[in-house]
């Protein structure tokens, strides 16, 4: 006999039901399909179950394809990830399909841009540059951005457009494949939103610390007029930005409100490896809790981006903006 107070207990006052009257989240209709061999990308991105992260890709695909059709803006917010990963030939392509309105970049996403187009190549090894002192010091990536940015601002323009700008005359041998550049030719915004002293440019001895604090600040006022194109049905995307991207978002949010411009009913997503703190409360959650949908899905940037532009031309009329 146990010395304890309280038994065990009971079983004998407990209810149940029968399986058929509960509501599921997860039904067979919902499966995925498996994969036949020889079936184009349509098929298999149809045969993707019906849940979570898949249910998530398709509604964000969904949500930029009606964007597009209703006139609504499509932003993408990029880190430097996204541009190292090799998926700058993936945006331009949406770019032409009339899925991108605008690039938001961080000072990372500017410097791997271009080091693309000026040199075919970038993300140096840290740790072993580290060591002599050599990390962030190559010549031509700190002169001709810090150049450019220079330039630029003495212009009256941002930093997206600056570097675009410099990218045009300078003529670098992999220009195709510069975001900045291929969005500039094509009018497409880019903003470039700079943490000072977080950047290798910075480092550099040509670099204007009032020229990339005034050509940011007008990039932020710009990305605030952008967004303002969100309302009612527009898409913001924050792909590899754990910090500045979904900041810079946030304020650009309460500028607007705290203006009068009316800002909801629109999608916010994030997309990345990791989910973190900033742009789950700035971009998923709290710009869109009044009205709208936040969707994050995990994963690497290399499939991820890839696999939602596929969704996103499958969905879209087979045409070209001039």
């Amino acid at each position: 006999m146990s010395k304890y107070r309280v038994r065990p207990f009971d079983f004998g006052s407990v209810t149940t039901y029968p399986l058929k009257e509960r509501h599921s989240k997860v039904t067979v209709d919902d499966f995925c399909r498996p994969h036949k061999k020889g079936s184009g990308v349509s098929e298999f991105l149809g045969n993707l179950p019906d849940i979570l992260g898949a249910r998530s890709l398709r509604r964000l695909a969904h949500a930029i394809v009606n964007a597009r059709s209703n006139g609504r803006a499509i932003l993408w917010g990029i880190g430097g990830h996204v541009v190292k990963t090799g998926l700058s030939p993936v945006l331009i392509d949406l770019m032409d399909r009339g899925l991108v309105s605008s690039l938001a970049m961080n000072g990372a996403g500017l410097i791997h841009d271009f080091e693309i187009a000026y040199a075919g190549s970038t993300s140096e090894d840290v740790e072993a540059q580290l060591e002599s002192g050599a990390f962030g010091m190559a010549e031509e990536t700190g002169r001709e951005i810090n150049l450019a940015i220079r330039e630029g601002v003495a212009d009256g323009l941002g930093i997206g457009e600056s570097m675009g700008r410099h990218l045009e005359n300078l003529k670098p041998a992999f220009s195709r494949h510069s975001l900045l550049l291929q969005a500039y030719l094509r009018n497409i915004p880019v903003t470039v939103h700079v943490t000072i002293g977080a950047d290798i440019v910075h480092n550099h001895p040509g670099v204007s610390p009032a020229a990339l604090g005034e050509g940011s600040h007008r990039d932020f006022r710009l990305l605030a007029g952008l967004m303002a194109d969100l309302n009612e049905g527009g898409v913001y995307l924050n792909c590899g930005s754990a910090v500045t991207l979904p900041e810079v978002f946030l304020k650009c949010v309460t500028l607007l409100r705290n203006s009068g411009r009316q800002l909801g009913n629109f999608t916010t997503a994030n997309l990345d490896f990791i989910q973190h703190y900033r742009p789950t409360e700035n971009v998923v959650k709290r710009p869109v809790r009044s009205g709208g949908r936040g969707i994050a899905i995990t994963g690497q940037h290399e499939i991820l981006i890839p696999l939602l532009a596929a969704w996103l031309v499958e969905l879209s009329p087979d045409t070209r903006i001039e």
